[in-house]
């Protein structure tokens, strides 16, 4: 008997929430929310800073091909004191001296 009392009960009270929910006045929502456009901005300016970078980015110097033929034009003074002036026509790759051969004549 507990039981249906305590069912009685329960039904009562929600039947009193429903009937105090019919009463509430619900408020109008537009249909249409606004909101800010903002976030878009976000993806323009992160590509527009990368299309910067890589203008401004240094450029990497592009190595002009040797010449097959050098020719190479040198003074010569010979035992008597008076400059020859020699050339000679060479290709690019018996042309090469070591950066460090100065140190070694001169010191």
């Amino acid at each position: 008997m507990k039981d249906n009392e305590s069912t009685k009960d329960i039904r009562a009270f929600f039947d009193q929430m429903k009937a105090a929910d019919q009463n509430l006045t619900i408020p109008v929502f537009p249909e249409k929310v606004i909101t800010r456009s903002i976030k878009w901005w976000i993806p323009v300016g992160i590509a527009a800073t990368l299309m910067l970078g890589y203008l401004l980015m240094p450029q990497e110097e592009i190595i002009a091909e040797p010449p097959a033929e050098v020719i190479i034009i040198t003074l010569q003074q010979d035992e008597n004191h008076e400059l020859q002036i020699l050339i000679e026509e060479k290709t690019y790759l018996e042309t090469w001296e070591s950066p460090t051969s100065s140190l070694l004549a001169e010191y």
